[in-house]
C-alpha cells in the first residue's frame, strides 16, 4: 500500500501545492485502503507524513506555504495494515532544481541502493552502514550522525538501529526474517543539525540542503527484498 502511495503522490509534487495538501492525500488514501497512519500521533507527531522542505532533514510538520521551484521535498510515511507497520521516504525536486540539489539527491538514493546490495543473511549491520557512509564522503556530501534507520514490523521503531556510518556501538548479524527500515540522511553541508522550538522539525546546523530516502526490507535466505519499492 504505501508504494502505491507514493507513486500516486509523485506528480502531486509541484510548485504552488503545499505540504498540508500532500498530508492530506496521504490520510484519505490511507484510511481509504483499511490502513492507519502510522506517523500520526505517535509520541505527538501532528500529521500523516513527515514533509522536509530544503533544509529540513527530517520530522517536518506539513505546512500551509506552497513548494516553490527549485525546492527539495522529503515526504517519509508509515502505514500500519492488519498490525504490521511498514515506513519508507524519497526525496523529489520541485520543478527545475540546481545541480548540487540533484547531486544531493543522485548520491543519497545511490547510497540506499548500495546498502541494500549488503543485506544478506549473516552480514553485519556495520555493513550497511560503510555503504552509506562511503559513498557519501567520496562524493562530498556529509551523513547526518544523530538519527538512523532501525527495525520495523510489530512496532514503529524496532531494535536494531542502523547508523549510517560505522559506529562502536552494537554491530549485529542479520538473520532471515529480520525487517529493516534503512534511511541514509545526508547534507550539502554539515553534518551537524539541531531542533526547532517545535521539538519535531530537524534541520541542518548550517542551513544547507539535506536528502532522505528510506525502504523497507526484508532480510531472506539469499539477501533482501524490498517491501516499499517506490
Amino acid at each position: 500500500m504505501l508504494s502505491v502511495m507514493y507513486e500516486e503522490l509523485k506528480p502531486m509534487v509541484k510548485p504552488g501545492v503545499t505540504p498540508k495538501e500532500l498530508d492530506t492525500f496521504a490520510y484519505d488514501f490511507i484510511k481509504r485502503n483499511g490502513g492507519k497512519p502510522a506517523f500520526l500521533g505517535y509520541e505527538g507527531f501532528p500529521a500523516t507524513l513527515c514533509i522536509s522542505v530544503n533544509e529540513v532533514v527530517i520530522h517536518g510538520i506539513p505546512s500551509d506555504r506552497p513548494l516553490a521551484e527549485g525546492d527539495i521535498v522529503g515526504i517519509d510515511g508509515g502505514i500500519e495494515l492488519d498490525g504490521y507497520f511498514s515506513d519508507a521516504a524519497m526525496t523529489l525536486p520541485v520543478g527545475a532544481i540546481s545541480k548540487d540539489a540533484q547531486k544531493l539527491l543522485d548520491v543519497t538514493r545511490e547510497s540506499l541502493r548500495l546498502a541494500l546490495e549488503q543485506i544478506r543473511p549473516h552480514a553485519r549491520i556495520s555493513d550497511i552502514s560503510r555503504a552509506v557512509f562511503s559513498y557519501a564522503t567520496k562524493n562530498g556530501l556529509k551523513v547526518v550522525r544523530q538519527y538512523c534507520g532501525h527495525g520495523v514490523g510489530l512496532e514503529m521503531h524496532e531494535d536494531p538501529q542502523i547508523p549510517n556510518y560505522v559506529s562502536p556501538g552494537p554491530n549485529p548479524r542479520l538473520m532471515p526474517g529480520m525487517v529493516l527500515a534503512i534511511e541514509p540522511m545526508i547534507n550539502i553541508g554539515t553534518s551537524d543539525v539541531r531542533v526547532l522550538d517545535d521539538d519535531w522539525t530537524v534541520v541542518t546546523m548550517d542551513g544547507s540542503l539535506s536528502a532522505h530516502f528510506e525502504h523497507t526490507v526484508l532480510v531472506t535466505d539469499s539477501g533482501c527484498e524490498v517491501l516499499t519499492r517506490w
